[in-house]
């Protein structure tokens, strides 16, 4: 019988494939192929370009022209690359809009480092869950994911970067403990980060004890949307473990707010746990012209001043945009 990691790498992966990837040291995969971690620069790690609610059980790809979406959405990022911005990763999962063609149209045009993801979202009570997930075990779930991180997503060759999925608010339920247990196989087999779409302490926490159990390290794991939680006292308890504390919603604006909780989280030495991002963008399906588009500045237009007055220097804005996410991001098993 085979063991647990024999099945994952029988199903996922070949010798020859995890060869190579070993040699390869300190890592990152983008859309066009890997980079050294240290060539990633100025990042944002959470950011949409195309976002499908249909669910599930209607995705389809023909649901969006390619060309129109580009044409809407390059000039958004041409604008943050204006910025500096050398690096986005794009957290749309799969089942929800992720089309890794058209990423690879979009940083071929705009220059940018562009990573995607492998995983599955289950949040928004699994609408975004294909079938199998019911019937599957962690294990068979992993194994679809190690193979997209080893030999690309579909027929493209392009690997994910990082692991995405998501869980609903409160106690998990034992559909999303599977997923978090399938990030976790994942990840100590591919060495992908975990970002998990939460938003409250009590859920991060859950997903952090399930990720130790299977042997996983919290400084592999992103607490997405952190900022949902009402007790920020919470973020340096999880930082404190090594969990990243992911702060990705100052598109939508409340800049003030966000400076004060970047400030707290500097003032008690974890500004190098801390991730930020817009959590922006969204062109849709459906939607006229693809709907409103919000851009990827604020952080620039409006937060980093904020910080500045409080005392912030480059050598923080470093911290936050280059330095934690090539620490959060490089392909490394992490094991607790």
């Amino acid at each position: 019988m085979l063991s647990r990691r024999d099945f994952l790498l029988t199903c996922a992966a070949t010798p020859l494939c995890l060869t190579s990837f070993s040699d390869k040291s300190e890592v990152l995969h983008t859309v066009n192929g890997p980079i050294y971690s240290s060539s990633l620069g100025m990042t944002l790690i959470h950011e949409h370009f195309l976002v499908d609610f249909i669910g599930a059980d209607n995705f389809s790809m023909d649901r969006w022209n390619r060309e129109e979406v580009v044409k809407k959405v390059l000039p958004y990022l041409m604008e943050v690359k204006a910025k500096g911005v050398k690096s986005i990763l794009e957290c749309t999962p799969v089942f929800l809009g992720r089309d890794v063609q058209l990423l690879k149209m979009l940083a071929e045009q705009s220059g940018l480092q562009i990573l995607t993801n492998t995983g599955y979202y289950g949040a928004s009570d699994n609408k975004y869950l294909p079938p199998w997930t019911q019937t599957e075990s962690a294990e068979q779930l992993a194994a679809r994911w190690i193979r997209e991180s080893f030999n690309g997503i579909g027929y493209t060759g392009i690997k994910p970067g990082f692991i995405k999925i998501g869980v609903n608010s409160g106690p998990l339920s034992k559909l999303h403990r599977k997923l978090i247990t399938a990030a976790a196989l994942t990840h100590l087999e591919a060495g992908l980060t975990i970002c998990s779409h939460t938003g409250p302490a009590q859920t991060a926490f859950e997903e952090i004890e399930i990720l130790k159990k299977q042997g996983v390290h919290p400084s592999a794991f992103v607490w997405v949307h952190a900022q949902s939680e009402s007790d920020k006292s919470t973020y340096s308890k999880a930082a404190q473990q090594g969990a990243w504390i992911s702060l990705d919603g100052i598109g939508a604006g409340n800049h003030e707010q966000y400076a004060e909780w970047i400030k707290t989280m500097k003032d008690k030495g974890h500004l190098n746990r801390v991730l930020i991002s817009h959590d922006a963008g969204w062109y849709r399906p459906g939607e006229p012209n693809g709907g409103d588009f919000v851009g990827f500045t604020g952080i620039f237009d409006k937060l980093f001043p904020l910080l500045q007055k409080e005392g912030f220097t480059d050598t923080d804005f470093e911290q936050l945009l280059v330095r934690n996410p090539a620490e959060a991001f490089t392909i490394r098993v992490r094991k607790s």
